[in-house]
This record gives structure tokens, sequence and C-alpha cells, in this order.
């Protein structure tokens, strides 16, 4: 038996990676801040409590020695500096980046989306050879593309394994894009605006299917980077009517040619304007990777735990940091009085 430490183990990737690897025959020591217990967990899993920004907690983790370090929250050079600190006891790590450290050929990249013009127009699909933002500490997508830098510059010293997953689902997620969907069954909205025309495509990764690549990737020490993402990227309107099928309800899709037509209307957490798709083939080259789960088969639960979840709540205090991160997703007076004026 190899024995695996699991950082972040409580949050939306590492409650699947945890099964995943115990029932590869790993030992597994999951660590999280609050040193919970996933309910689905075998009971021979070890729970540490430590915050990773405590890097003495994190090395007592880790002890005399793992097969693999498998980290959920690493970001930024200073997780990067301390994983390589580890480097000794550690035989493989595997890190979760993101999709949002690509930038198009023109130097367009998720930070300057909301410039004129500003949107980058990526090769489809897009592959781990494509360009990355020049890293630093100034936005998500620098400080992923700096923790990669920092790691990768150390070599055989300590094996990584980099999977940049897109938009990533499952329950546990704090910012799930499923919501806008979900909340707007819950609340009778049967008619919904979709910006370009429905079919913007933004590739979405299952838990599931990071967890398969986490399992893959963790008794193989290497130097690599992989995309991590479904085997289909649909597009809004599909995921739109995929829930609708899981929740039992028919809606009506308004669409748009080109952006969202006012300010709250038509605008959805997948909605851009040319398509950001990526290629598995390098994962299914190195690791033998295949897809355990496609996006609508996991829809039935996403969609059971954001109900309940949402129960008797405010959206914006059941999910604080998607209120944050996208605004008020669901203006219903703004999206009225658009759909009246277009319809006198």
């Amino acid at each position: 038996m190899t024995r695996a430490v699991v950082v972040g183990a409580t949050g939306q990737i590492g409650r699947v990676a945890v099964g995943a690897l115990v029932r590869d025959g790993w030992e597994v020591t999951a660590v999280s801040r609050g040193g919970e217990r996933d309910g689905d967990w075998p009971e021979d899993v070890r729970v540490v409590r430590a915050d990773r920004e405590d890097d003495a907690a994190l090395s007592a983790a880790v002890g005399d020695g793992c097969d693999a370090l498998v980290d959920m929250t690493a970001f930024g050079e200073d997780h990067a500096r301390q994983l390589v600190s580890l480097a000794g006891r550690v035989g493989s790590a595997v890190v979760i980046s993101s999709l949002s450290v690509y930038e198009d050929d023109k130097g367009r990249n998720f930070d300057t989306q909301a410039e004129p013009d500003g949107f980058p127009e990526y090769p489809v699909p897009v592959t781990e050879e494509q360009r990355t933002v020049r890293p630093g500490d100034t936005s998500y997508s620098t400080r992923k593309a700096a923790l990669e830098q920092e790691l990768l510059a150390v070599g055989d010293r300590l094996p990584v394994t980099l999977l940049r997953a897109g938009a990533i689902h499952g329950p546990h997620c704090r910012t799930p894009r499923e919501l806008y969907f979900v909340k707007r069954n819950l609340d009778g909205r049967r008619r919904r605006v979709l910006a370009y025309g429905g079919a913007s495509r933004f590739h979405p990764a299952s838990v599931h299917n990071i967890a398969e690549l986490i399992r893959l990737a963790a008794p193989r020490p290497g130097t690599r980077v992989l995309n991590a993402v479904d085997p289909d990227a649909p597009t809004v309107a599909e995921i739109a009517a995929a829930i609708d099928a899981v929740m039992g309800v028919e809606a009506e899709d308004v669409l748009v040619d080109g952006p969202p037509p006012a300010a709250g209307v038509g605008d959805t957490p997948w909605s851009v304007p040319v398509p950001v798709v990526c290629d598995m083939t390098a994962a299914e080259r190195q690791l033998g990777y295949r897809p355990v789960v496609r996006y609508a088969e996991t829809l039935p639960d996403t969609v059971a735990f954001l109900a309940e979840r949402l129960a008797g709540r405010d959206w914006r205090e059941a999910y604080p940091k998607m209120f944050r991160a996208y605004g008020d997703l669901f203006d219903y007076a703004a999206e009225d009085t658009w759909l009246a004026a277009r319809q006198g």
C-alpha cells in the first residue's frame, strides 16, 4: 500500500479524489482546515486538521514522507515554494491549476475580457502548448501561472503533474455555475434570455473526471501539464435544457445575437463571445486517461445539492463567493422590463 496526502480534502474536488485514491489501494491522509471527515470516506482515511498557510502544519501532515501529495488549494509563488520545500519527502505531486492561465496569440486572456475587444480568441480546441499569461500576483490567472512556473522549474526534484481544470462542477462547489438555471427554475421563471444566441461554450470539468486524472497521475511520477475537462463541451442552451430535464421543467429560451442586451439580462456564468474548449489528447496519451462521466450524467447530484442548500435561504447567503464573482445574477425586474420592451 502506498501513502497519499490530499491537501484541501474536504473541498469540491478533494472529497471525490480521496475516495478515488482509497478505492485504488492508497493509504490516504486527508488534510483540511477544519479537519472534517466526509461521510462517504471509509474509516481508515486518516483525517488531519491543518491550515495550508502554516508551513509547519503541512510538513507535519506529510511526516516522514509520502508517495503522492495531491494539492487542491495551491495558489501563487509562496505555495509553490512551500511544496518544493517538501521535495525530498514527496515521490509525486499532483496540483490543480486552471485553464485561465491561457492567453491567445494577441495576449488577450481572462483578465482582459472586460476591455473592448479584450476577450481571448483561443484555437478550438486549446492544447497545453498554448501560451500562458505572464506570472505575477495581480490576479487569479497570473498567480496560477506563477504557481506553475515555480513548480515546473524544479524538474526531477519534485515530479509534478499540473492539471488545468475547466469550469469545475459537482456538489460542494462554492461558485456553482449551475445555480443560474437551478434557481431560476425554482423561482418559476419559464423564460430566459441567452446572449450570443445561446451558443456559448465554456468547457466544464466534472470533479469525477478530475479525480480520475489524479488517480492516474499519482502513481506515475513525472513533470507534465495536462488539461482537465469533460469529454463534451455543451452550449449554454444545452446546459439549460439538461438542467430543465433533471428538474422536470419546460422553459423557453429567448436567444439574442451578440452580447447581453442590458445589464442583468442574458448574461450567464458560461456566457462568452467565443468558445473556450480544451483538448484532452495529452492526458489520454500520457496517462491512459478515459473520462468516467459526461456532463449531463452528473447533473442530478448537482441539482439536488443546490436545491437543498438554497432551501429557505437567500442565494447570496448560501453562495456569497458566487455573488462576489458575478454580482446579481437574478435581476428579474431588469429582465422583465427588457422582455416587455421587446414584445411591445
